[in-house]
């Protein structure tokens, strides 16, 4: 089989990594990068930690408006797709470049695999719950991570061609923790913590924390009172609008740039706890066993919270939410994601439905 797989934003880059070589053992690959995430820290750097094969198509999208980014996708992913020609079409979560290649191959009858399919936050104010419900929608394959993400399918009358086949970020956490653990020392000694020292590892880059200067600001507020240091990955959008809006964070917070997967994951290993509106930090860190704070009244990772890992807050209850996830974590750790081999499980269930 040929199959085009389409990414475009750091969670997809993490994610294609045990996809993309699971297919390229079994069939033909055509990996296309839309461009949504284009800086070298925010896309390059990805590809050269992760060992993806360099994209036989890049798109160059860009930014834009979400109206802008999706139509451009659209416009030029067709093209490819009508010269390729694939038998599948496989999108990966839920940004604009999932709902632009799973709408460009339905429109042309190109059967669409989701990845990460089921997900709900019930938020439709959040972006990545359109793509994410419409996505669902278009596919003829879809992967849930979760038996909860079966069960929102099931909710929504999707139950045909649906396999649960466990979470992509297993494979990517168990190649790669070791590896990152090597880099525990510069990491923390750029940042001037000691070995051993209890930090916090805080992202933050919805635009619905960082567009709002009151929201904002709450935020900044409580991480500059917080107890402990924090180190803090400045996403270029929360760089812009704390400029824009004349907030500076404290001494306690270790402001650097965007890290790769591998610096991530080292600190998210060496933290104590986790705060972030991040959905993909949110489930490494309950796979590392990090109690996690999610600045967000919903996340579509459900089971985070339910089993008392995650803590969602709102700005004002911020301090309170981080004391608590500071005291000893649940004795109970449910596996929920499933086992390694998620990739070959994937592609198991391309060649079932391909026949």
């Amino acid at each position: 089989m040929k199959i085009m797989t389409i990414v475009g934003a750091r969670p997809e880059f993490i994610q294609t990594a045990p996809v993309t070589e699971a297919i390229r053992r079994r069939h033909t690959d055509v990996l296309v990068h839309t461009g949504q995430h284009y800086d070298d820290n925010m896309s390059a750097i990805f590809f050269r930690e992760l060992g993806l094969p360099e994209p036989e198509v890049h798109l160059g999208v860009g930014s834009g408006s979400h109206a802008e980014q999706t139509g451009q996708m659209l416009i030029r992913l067709e093209q490819i797709m009508l010269r390729e020609k694939p038998d599948w079409v496989v999108v990966f979560g839920d940004t604009n470049s999932t709902i632009a290649g799973a709408l460009a191959a339905a429109k042309i009858h190109i059967p669409v695999a989701h990845i990460e399919a089921g997900l709900r936050s019930y938020d439709r104010a959040m972006p990545e719950e359109i793509n994410r419900v419409m996505t669902d929608h278009l596919s003829n394959l879809l992967l849930p991570p979760t038996t909860a993400a079966v069960e929102n399918l099931r909710k929504e009358g999707l139950t045909n061609g649906v396999r649960l086949v466990g979470d992509v970020r297993v494979d990517v956490l168990a190649g790669m923790v070791d590896k990152a653990r090597d880099r525990r020392p510069t990491l923390l000694a750029q940042t001037g913590l000691k070995d051993g020292e209890a930090f916090a590892l805080a992202t933050i880059h919805r635009a619905s924390n960082t567009d709002d200067r009151t929201r904002l600001a709450d935020i900044v507020h409580a991480f500059n009172m917080l107890d402990l240091p924090v180190v803090l990955p400045m996403h270029p959008r929360l760089r812009k609008m704390a400029g824009e809006f004349g907030l500076a964070f404290g001494g306690n917070v270790r402001a650097v740039e965007p890290l790769g997967f591998l610096d991530m994951l080292a600190l998210l290993d060496a933290c104590r706890i986790v705060i972030t509106d991040s959905g993909g930090l949110q489930k490494e860190a309950y796979m590392l066993r990090r109690p996690c704070v999610t600045v967000r009244d919903t996340t579509e990772w459900v089971e985070t919270v339910e089993s008392g890992w995650n803590r969602l807050t709102e700005p004002e209850a911020f301090a309170a939410a981080a004391q608590a996830a500071l005291l000893p974590p649940p004795a109970e750790h449910p596996d929920f994601y499933g086992a390694v081999g998620v990739g070959e499980r994937i592609v198991d269930a391309l060649e079932e439905m391909g026949r």
